[in-house]
């Protein structure tokens, strides 16, 4: 037996449950995660998501009981995706004073006013060929988009939405968004932006979630998933042109990104942990092959470690049911 004696035991610190959560160093609580929902128009009853286990698109008709039972569980803000029945080629029920967009944000706020509404602003679950703008041949045209998506953001934030979300992945979105709410009269209407959105294999269960009818794929306009400096250069893009926070998506393959954007911006910073993220943990544990809640608490305070102030997850009702 060695006669070494170690002088500095980390151990010492983790001897007991109350010593280990003295010395935790990152935490997370519900107020820190953001729900996102699928809400479908004339539907009577809830439709399961296959791929995305105890994930539900929600009637519209229930929307307001559904909010009411995520605010006596606690939650405190939730982003809304629409599933349309009025597609066309711009999208143009997105901007329209009493479709989709606006009807999820009223409901919302008319049933409990305190829940943060943030109002997914993007045009794939309302085009006929699920890109995410005006497309032009086999190209989304950028500036087209732009306009449209101000127009869509004027209406979401006249039905009471919090927070605009431009997850269109538009070079110079966020600058169009602001100019168009100020215009509009709503200088206090914040703008939480999809800064850094890769082009991921991730987002596999939206696409059934959500319903898009896209063919293709959208590498012209998402990122790279590979290309690292150009992720910092996108957040401080939408930070220059008045985003009030900015977001990563996916977050658990890219908690380096999380960290450079962590370091390079003082704002506040969210990270979406994915339908494929949260599809892998589901399946993982139907499977016997992981523990669900450790493994769903351990990836949400990798995040928050990584740098995230904000969750976007699936996760969130788990959280409120179970506790952290």
């Amino acid at each position: 037996m060695s006669s070494y004696f170690p002088a500095t035991r980390p151990r010492r610190l983790r001897r007991n449950e109350h010593l280990r959560s003295m010395f935790q160093e990152a935490e997370f609580s519900l107020d820190d995660l953001v729900l996102p929902i699928f809400v479908e128009e004339g539907i009577d009853d809830f439709v399961p998501i296959k791929t995305m286990p105890g994930v539900n698109r929600i009637p519209e008709s229930k929307l307001a009981s559904e909010i009411e039972r995520y605010a006596r569980a606690g939650i405190r803000s939730v982003m809304t995706f629409g599933v349309s029945h009025h597609l066309d080629e711009t999208g143009s029920d997105t901007w329209n004073d009493n479709g989709l967009v606006a009807r999820m944000s009223r409901i919302i706020k008319d049933t409990a006013p305190q829940m943060v509404v943030m109002s997914d602003t993007c045009f794939c679950e309302y085009t006929s060929h699920g890109h995410c703008g005006v497309l032009h041949g086999h190209e989304v045209d950028n500036d087209a988009t732009l306009i449209n998506l101000g127009r869509q953001a004027v209406v979401a934030a006249q039905a009471g939405a919090d927070f605009i979300a431009p997850s269109a992945a538009m070079d110079g979105q966020v600058q169009a968004i602001r100019s168009a709410l100020d215009a509009a009269g709503f200088s206090q209407t914040s703008i939480m932006a999809y800064s850094t959105k890769f082009a991921s294999a991730l987002y596999g269960p939206f696409r059934e979630a959500g319903g898009t009818a896209l063919t293709g794929d959208r590498k012209t306009y998402q990122m790279n998933p590979m290309n690292r400096r150009e992720a910092v250069r996108e957040s401080l893009l939408d930070e220059q042109e008045g985003a009030d926070a900015i977001m990563v998506k996916p977050a658990g393959a890219y908690l380096d990104i999380i960290r450079d954007i962590r370091e390079a911006s003082r704002l506040p910073l969210a990270a979406y942990q994915v339908s494929g993220e949260y599809a892998m943990i589901k399946f993982g544990a139907q499977a016997g092959a992981i523990d669900e809640a450790r493994v769903m608490r351990e990836s949400l305070g990798a995040i928050k470690r990584a740098g995230a102030d904000l969750i976007f997850t699936y996760f969130a009702m788990d959280i409120a049911r179970d506790g952290i």
